[in-house]
């Protein structure tokens, strides 16, 4: 029996295993189309959660991020990020990080809570087991608790 060739010319072979961080990178583009496409179709809908008259940390952190790295997206007359800039952007890192231990947690609750298997949580967060997914959900519900 013939090898079949991918579109690449390459041949693949149904018996070898999938490459997982080829697998991961198609699950979280797929993820974000869908949640976008479901639930953020719309500036409106995008920024429904965030009733803030300010950036948000993680945003600050991007945004300085890609300014830094790429001064070409600066407005005209837009200063250029500076140290002190640099310095409020890594001052945010933990409150981001925090923010983020909430989110997850919480979802990780919700998900569990909704009868979403121990397997399946594992499986979305790209985690080998079961028991891997049940303890990162114990550690951030710690994080979250102690914070």
């Amino acid at each position: 029996m013939n090898e079949t060739a991918s579109e690449s010319g390459t041949p693949s072979d149904v018996f070898a295993p999938a490459e997982p961080a080829a697998a991961r990178a198609g699950r979280e583009f797929a993820a974000l189309a869908r949640i976008d496409r479901r639930h953020a179709a719309s500036e409106p809908q995008r920024r429904r959660h965030v009733n803030q008259p300010m950036i948000t940390p993680h945003e600050a952190v991007a945004l300085t991020v890609a300014l830094a790295a790429n001064p070409g997206l600066l407005a005209e007359g837009e200063e250029d990020v500076d140290r002190s800039d640099l310095v409020a952007a890594l001052t945010l890192v933990a409150r981001m990080r925090g923010d983020l231990d909430v989110l997850e947690e919480s979802l990780l609750s919700i998900a569990h809570g909704r009868g979403l298997t121990w397997q399946e949580i594992a499986f979305g967060l790209g985690l080998g087991s079961t028991q891997a997914a049940r303890q990162r959900h114990e550690r951030l519900r710690g994080r979250v608790a102690g914070g």
